[in-house]
């Protein structure tokens, strides 16, 4: 047995307390999967035949993680907390809850998962490998297929399907015809899952999978999409492809890169997609501040990118090129801050649009035209006046001015804004008094 598949020695000290007292203790799971295919794992699952409380009785340190369900986790020594659940059996379910029954042997509980790749056990001792459903042919051979009868397992928990097509992406793994099948029938039944299951899906393919666009185009194939976010059920291949280009959040969970790739699902040039995007993610559950974050962007994202650009990589070059007049009111109305991040995802759609058929000279011209235009923008950003705040005169200015206070006075200082956008050259003080002294001077003719 390969020296990979070996568990580590908290989770191996934690078996034999488990089989001391009598009990069959078993490793199973995500972490055995990943150690056949040689992927670097800390989260390893015990399966035993002990019941919750006879588990609770042999560690002095536990916590109920999911008493109903037969898992406790156990602490070593260490503080990490490991599932420690018991064998069992699934009596009823509705597609999203189990009801389930403890007194299972170990292959009876292999029976009731959800992919042969996932029902593969392990003794941490003897490295005895217990994989009834041939899970490691279908691990060598690249294949995710259900334990059993597909519409069966996918009946049991609806978000199976969403799983499979994480796995499949995740590992490069083709998913089996019946299974397939499967999570195409079972589709226009998603719409029954809590909605934070399915936002935990989601980000998982954000951060587990190299390559989401082509899990995402698993989604809309299978009828995903319009079950669950029919916002994304049209939406062009380029948009998907966009979130390949940008960094993954990682297994902690960076939010802006989060935001950056929820953005980029939704950022179609031209079109302005908040309301479409505040729709989606307040029913997929994202707090407020992620929500907010990934509008921002995909607004911003949206005017960097007008139709008329799409041709040429969605990359603004030469004649092509905005007047830094646009460029100001761009980042005057995103956000200084929020420039890095519509930078990130401007590239990302340009490169999605370009293709794989695009010559490295083609590439390397809109990375040039890209990196030269960010770095305009931020020296405009930094530079020049953005926000009435920058404004070289203030209320108490205008008051001193002769302009009356309200409307009057945000009405002007707003116009005066403009002025300074089109050239900040103007921002001087006794300048903007003197415009405001001909324009009040102009109104009392």
């Amino acid at each position: 047995m390969p020296a990979r598949l070996s568990p580590p020695k908290s989770i191996r000290e934690i078996c034999t307390t488990l089989e001391r007292a009598g009990h069959e203790a078993w490793c199973v799971g995500g972490a055995v999967r990943d150690a056949l295919l040689g992927i670097p794992t800390l989260d390893w699952d015990i399966a035993t035949s002990a019941h919750p409380e006879q588990v609770q009785q042999l560690f002095r340190r536990t916590i109920p993680v999911g008493i109903q369900f037969g898992t406790v986790g156990v602490l070593d020594r260490d503080g990490l907390l490991h599932e420690v659940t018991t064998f069992r059996h699934d009596v009823e379910t509705d597609g999203r809850h189990a009801v389930v029954r403890f007194g299972a042997s170990l292959d009876e509980d292999l029976a009731r998962r959800d992919f042969t790749i996932n029902a593969i056990a392990v003794h941490a001792e003897r490295l005895e490998v217990r994989d009834p459903f041939n899970g490691r042919a279908d691990l060598a051979n690249g294949i995710v297929r259900c334990v059993g009868e597909a519409r069966a397992r996918l009946g049991e928990d609806r978000l199976r399907a969403l799983r499979a097509l994480r796995f499949a992406g995740r590992f490069g793994f083709a998913i089996e015809a019946a299974t397939w099948q499967a999570i195409r029938e079972c589709a226009p039944q998603l719409g029954r899952l809590s909605m934070e299951r399915v936002k935990q899906e989601l980000e998982k393919v954000m951060e587990q999978v190299a390559r989401p666009s082509e899990t995402l185009e698993r989604y809309r194939e299978a009828g995903i999409f319009s079950a669950l976010i029919p916002a994304l059920a049209d939406a062009p291949r380029a948009r998907f492809a966009a979130i390949d280009h940008l960094a993954r959040p990682g297994l902690k969970g960076r939010p802006d890169r989060r935001a950056l790739r929820l953005a980029a699902l939704f950022v179609e040039p031209g079109v302005a997609p908040a309301r479409e995007l505040e729709r989606a993610l307040k029913a997929l559950k994202y707090s407020n501040v992620e929500a907010r974050a990934a509008v921002v962007l995909a607004e911003a994202g949206a005017e960097l990118l007008p139709p008329s650009t799409a041709s040429a990589g969605g990359l603004h070059s030469g004649a092509n090129a905005p007047a830094d007049s646009t460029l100001r009111r761009f980042v005057a109305r995103t956000g200084r801050l929020s420039l890095a991040g519509t930078a990130r995802l401007r590239w990302a759609r340009a490169a999605a649009e370009l293709g794989a058929q695009a010559t490295e000279e083609q590439r390397r011209a809109a990375r040039l035209a890209g990196i030269r235009l960010y770095r305009r923008a931020v020296r405009i950003a930094w530079r020049d006046p953005l926000t009435i705040g920058d404004l070289a005169v203030d209320g108490d200015d205008l008051r001193s001015a002769g302009v009356a206070p309200g409307r009057a006075m945000g009405d002007t200082l707003a116009r005066l804004l403009e002025l300074v956008l089109d050239d900040p050259a103007k921002n001087e003080r006794e300048a903007l008094l003197a415009d405001i002294r001909a324009t009040l001077a102009g109104q009392s003719r």
